[in-house]
């Protein structure tokens, strides 16, 4: 079933299995192909030293334990990695397992070995409190292991690849668990890496152990048909070979099998029949040179009709993960036939990935290649997002939309490519390119035309962010960005901005508070302040005068708190207690733009001029109501939570007002009403045409004006409308 390269079992002829001692010596033979005498003596001794310390350990299967890291070892073999990863290989349950400690087998095989061992060691170790949240913690190890040595995974792949192919004797739950886990992170790190091989083999093995039964009917199906498909698939391959001859054109020509679980996906998610996806007749065409691959594809699309639409050239534009390829589907023998073309390079690259481009550390010579620099670019990413998430689960929330998503390719002004997931938007564009500019920007050019942050982007549009300075992220977009990196950059931004805005209100409302008392906060000592903030149970005083700006605390207490010197919990008095000496007269200003934690009350709409009242909202901050709002609390103590508060003189911003108008019903009065708004220097967010008989309508109106001022001036225009009988402002 798995193309690619094919990783023996360790069993003789017979089935039995063979001694552990003939295994090392098919490995050293197996690695003679690619590594020196010195190297391969250097993984013998990893392997004798790992036999002993696992000494009288089994395996569930009744194996002795030491087949298990030989068995990884040999995956890392087929894939020709290095002998430090082959040694990692061999002793990567040594720590783990039988206690012998880190800097013993740093001692005996080097640093880097001993790291690597570490690294693997470690992304197995901790205990967690539930599923989801052990996926997120092992998944942010991994990041950080990666980070430092990308071989770290590649072992860790291969000794989840062993344990999957001998899961049989595991308990049920665990088996569950650990196909799961593999599906949910193991096989989408494997594809990310671009490794093919290992990737479908994971998938497979973790659907038929999750789905035993739908596994073997799909299989037994798969077998059926291509029983009765020889024929066709035969004719096609000869055509195909005839005309590369006829071409002159070197190339082999492989049939492609379709695996299990893609088979189910795309039953499942794509509601396909079983025949549908099967009706697909797949084959690769492997040739020598880049050339070649778009001779061939000239060649295949004059034996059959090529389908529109399902063109694809991955050679020009390598997938995220460093697959290349040209993908073609054509029309012939009443069947579609799906080609995929590519040279020996890539074909390797396809099955083995980040392996297929391993550089040895020690080898200053060797290049580094586009690959390698697409999984550290990639590595870096998921090092950013680590670093802004709140929580594990945060982060792998992130991460799975990023895993591996399907990609379109957009340009910047410079022509450079940027790959992002389909559905990427604007904003998930300027957060590719750099964290600041995602943050800062504010409009976009689609192909040199204005376009909208939120529309999705499609393959081959160029993209210009427009930034400004002091711009901030709109909380808005979490709805509509796609990536993880933009996701968790404004998450970041926001949760600092909130940080920032409620230290600012709380202070301003502390001081209030503090000024009815008489004093101020720098004429109180360092030592009753520390006492109210551990009376508080908070970390910092920072923290106590945050939670007064998000309105989890009153400002009142702490600073009576603070002026008496008693921190006993007075919450029980604050009815009867006088909340405002004289400061009572002096309000707070506002300016209208306080960001996050200032909002405006819809039930009344207040504008600047009214005379208005904030009132706390515990967590969210404070909302500002027009002081004649029917929704404001009733009685002493509700009238006590009230900060009194007045208007800054230049404000320029624009604030909603709901107007409603009685009229006499006559053609053109609605055009004639947007008219007389506009002359005003108003604009209409919304007109709503609510009750109407013969003779009268009344239109409700929401207007945008900055001030009482302004408004006059628009309901002056309306009034002198001469079908107008009568308007009012609303306020519910």
């Amino acid at each position: 079933m798995h193309s690619g390269f094919f990783i023996p079992d360790i069993y003789d002829s017979h089935g039995g299995a063979v001694s552990a001692e003939a295994t090392v010596d098919v490995l050293a033979n197996e690695l003679s192909t690619y590594l020196d005498t010195n190297r391969i003596n250097q993984v013998r001794r990893a392997y004798y030293y790992a036999e002993q310390a696992h000494e009288g350990q089994m395996r569930k299967s009744g194996d002795r334990y030491i087949t298990h890291p030989l068995a990884v070892a040999r995956i890392l073999a087929g894939l020709k990695l290095d002998h430090q990863s082959l040694m990692a290989a061999m002793l990567h349950d040594v720590i783990e397992d039988t206690g012998i400690p880190k800097d013993a087998l740093s001692e005996q095989f080097g640093e880097d070995v001993a790291e690597l061992v570490d690294g693997v060691s470690k992304l197995t170790q901790i205990e967690f409190r539930s599923r989801a949240e052990a996926q997120a913690e092992n998944f942010q190890k991994m990041t950080l292991a990666m980070a430092r040595d990308i071989r770290v995974i590649l072992v860790k792949l291969a000794d989840r690849l062993h344990n999957m192919r001998t899961l049989g004797p595991m308990p049920y739950e665990k088996r569950q668990r650990i196909a799961n886990e593999t599906l949910d992170i193991y096989a989408p790190i494997a594809n990310r890496l671009g490794m093919h091989s290992i990737c479908t083999e994971l998938e497979d093995l973790g659907f038929s152990s999750l789905y035993p039964m739908r596994s073997k009917y799909i299989s037994k199906a798969v077998a059926k048909l291509r029983g009765s498909h020889r024929e066709i698939i035969d004719d096609i391959r000869g055509k195909l070979q005839e005309k590369l001859e006829e071409r002159s054109l070197p190339g082999r020509i492989l049939g492609r099998e379709k695996h299990l679980n893609s088979i189910y996906n795309k039953m499942k998610f794509k509601q396909k029949s079983f025949h549908e996806i099967m009706d697909v007749y797949a084959f690769r065409i492997i040739t020598d040179t880049e050339d070649d691959c778009y001779r061939i594809l000239g060649a295949v699309h004059s034996l059959y009709k090529p389908l529109p639409g399902r063109f694809k050239d991955y050679i020009a534009m390598p997938k995220a993960n460093g697959y290349q390829s040209l993908h073609t589907t054509l029309f012939g023998m009443h069947v579609n036939i799906e080609i995929q073309i590519r040279t020996e390079e890539m074909e390797h690259i396809a099955n083995n990935g980040i392996a297929a481009h391993w550089m040895y550390k020690n080898e200053p010579s060797s290049v580094t290649s586009v690959n390698q620099s697409r999984v550290d670019r990639w590595v870096q990413g998921l090092m950013e997002m680590r670093e802004r998430a709140d929580d594990s689960l945060e982060f792998i929330e992130h991460v799975k939309v990023d895993l591996f998503p399907d990609e379109i390719y957009v340009f910047t002004p410079k022509g450079k490519i940027m790959e992002l997931p389909s559905g990427a938007t604007p904003v998930d564009f300027a957060y590719a390119i750099h964290t600041d500019i995602g943050n800062a920007c504010v409009a976009c050019r689609i192909n040199r035309n204005l376009g909208s942050l939120s529309q999705p982007l499609q393959s081959g549009q160029t993209v210009e962010i427009i930034t400004a300075p002091g711009a901030r992220p709109n909380p808005a977009w979490l709805s509509f960005v796609v990536t993880g990196k933009a996701r968790s950059s404004i998450r970041h931004v926001l949760k600092n901005q909130k940080r920032a805005e409620s230290l600012d209100l709380g202070k301003t409302l502390l001081k209030k508070s503090l000024k009815g008392f008489g004093t101020s906060l720098s004429k109180i000592g360092e030592q009753q302040v520390q006492a109210v903030v551990s009376h508080n149970q908070v970390d910092s005083f920072e923290d106590l005068i945050s939670d007064i700006g998000l309105g989890n605390r009153m400002a009142y207490l702490v600073a009576r708190q603070l002026v008496s010197g008693s921190t006993e919990d007075e919450a029980s008095d604050t009815a009867s207690a006088p909340i405002m000496d004289k400061a009572d007269n002096s309000p707070v200003t506002i300016r209208g733009t306080e960001g996050l934690l200032v909002r405006f009350a819809s039930c009344c709409k207040p504008i600047p001029g009214d005379p208005v009242v904030g009132i706390m909202d515990s967590g969210n901050g404070m909302v500002i109501h027009s002081d004649t709002c029917s929704r404001l609390p009733e009685g002493g103590e509700g009238r006590a939570r009230l900060t009194h508060l007045k208007w800054a003189k230049d404000i320029a911003n624009e604030f909603s007002v709901e107007l409603r108008v009685e009229l006499e019903r006559q053609r053109g009065v609605i055009a004639e009403l947007a008219n007389a708004v506009a002359m005003a220097d108003g604009n209409i967010e919304r007109i709503n045409v609510e009750e109407q008989n013969a003779k009268l309508g009344i239109v409700s109106l929401v207007v945008h004006v900055n001030g009482r001022r302004h408004l006059a001036r628009v309901m002056r225009r309306i009034r002198n409308i001469r079908a107008v009988t009568h308007i009012n402002r609303v306020r519910h």
